[in-house]
């Protein structure tokens, strides 16, 4: 058996490394000045190890560190053990998990992909849905997310939070302008409440790209002039409109269950 990475028990709150760790758990943008991303929680840690990523570091509470399954205690490089109070003053939940990882953040590199079905986020500002918006993307088949400036910092931990691991399987693009639609070379829909077919009756394209925008504006103009086709979601229920995240999950299972036929 591989010998165990060197431990590193801290107790000071002055510690440099609690200083860098607190601001990456508690400024949403963090990750990007940093280059790295903090995932606290079994569940977001299995997600990134199922998919085959190494974490820089794993970080313990020091009440939980002698019951540490050895596979998180081997997966990194580094291991830190943080006293109790430590931990639970860095971390963002309100029943701190007592562990997590450091990743690397390779999200400023990112180049588009084209002829990828892709989900574009155009200044989606609440956390909540954009997380729960690529969690449906990786679950239809959605593997590429462009997000445009205005958007919600996708690997914040409210966005990781609720996208419950599904950043780890997808491509994400951050800071995008609505100049690189054009770039995705698949054709671009969206949703409206007057115009267009009924999502359930339209014939829809595969790959294609959603868009989904603002919570009370909807999408920008500089993207709805790229749209190829618009559909209605129909709400016999009588409603004005739909939670977008609620929406793009309609769309996005749409599109799969049309590519789905087409392939069988």
């Amino acid at each position: 058996m591989a010998a165990r990475p060197q431990v590193t028990d801290i107790h000071s709150r002055d510690n440099a490394f609690v200083k860098e760790l607190r601001r990456l758990s508690q400024d949403s943008t963090a990750y990007r000045k940093q280059g790295q991303v903090w995932l606290e929680g079994d569940h977001l840690c299995r997600a990134a190890l199922v998919r085959g990523l190494k974490p820089k570091v794993a970080v313990f509470a020091q009440s939980f560190w002698p019951q540490a399954p050895e596979e998180w205690v081997q997966a990194a490089g580094k291991v830190v053990v943080l006293a109790d109070v430590l931990f639970d003053e860095i971390s963002a939940l309100e029943s701190p998990a007592k562990m997590g990882f450091i990743l690397p953040w390779q999200g400023a590199a990112t180049q588009l992909q084209p002829g990828v079905a892709t989900l574009v986020l155009d200044r989606v500002q609440d956390a909540g849905n954009v997380g729960a918006m690529l969690r449906s993307a990786s679950a239809f088949g959605f593997a590429q997310v462009l997000a445009l400036k205005g958007t919600a910092a996708l690997w914040s931990q409210k966005v990781l939070r609720a996208g419950m691991g599904a950043h780890f399987g997808l491509h994400l693009v951050e800071s995008a302008s609505a100049a690189d639609i054009a770039q995705l070379n698949v054709p671009l829909l969206a949703t409206s409440s007057h115009q267009g077919a009924f999502l359930h009756q339209a014939d829809l394209p595969w790959p294609c790209a959603w868009a989904m925008g603002h919570e009370g504006q909807g999408v920008g103009p500089e993207v709805a002039n790229q749209a190829q086709l618009w559909v209605r979601i129909a709400q016999p229920g009588g409603e004005e409109s739909l939670n977008v995240a609620a929406a793009a999950a309609i769309c996005l299972h749409a599109s799969a269950l049309q590519a789905c036929k087409q392939v069988g």
